[in-house]
């Protein structure tokens, strides 16, 4: 499941390129002004409040080094991990490395289940002829 083309046009698109590189959750750079006491007014912009993380994802079973925004790490928290956030989270929220993460995290989920298939289809006994 490869995201559309207009999907990806729209993450292209965004004017805060860097919030591609990890997961940003939507949060982009807000500009306005400053004003101090004597009214004078000076541009001035306001980035999103970004770490660098190791998060664990249970479906691939490795740490996983990430730049996140603290609204990501409270939603990856309220997902119960990061392969939840994953899963759940809309694609225009996840930018390019939020949705290569998620078509691997898919990708390894779905070999599990054909792995699951295939254990149980082999060591289910036998009906006999009788």
């Amino acid at each position: 499941m490869l995201p559309s083309i207009p999907l990806l046009a729209a993450i292209v698109s965004q004017p805060f390129k860097r919030s591609q590189q990890g997961l940003f959750h939507g949060k982009t750079r807000l500009s306005g002004n400053s004003i101090p006491f004597s009214k004078g007014k000076t541009k001035r912009s306001w980035l999103p409040n970004v770490h660098t993380k190791r998060l664990f994802s249970d479906a691939l079973g490795e740490k996983i080094k990430l730049k996140v925004t603290s609204k990501a790490l409270k939603t990856v928290k309220k997902f119960g991990g990061l392969d939840g956030y994953l899963l759940h989270t809309k694609s225009d929220k996840l930018g390019w490395e939020g949705m290569r993460l998620r078509l691997r995290v898919e990708k390894k989920l779905e070999e599990k289940r054909r792995e699951a298939v295939a254990v149980s289809t082999s060591a289910a006994p036998m009906p006999s002829a009788s």
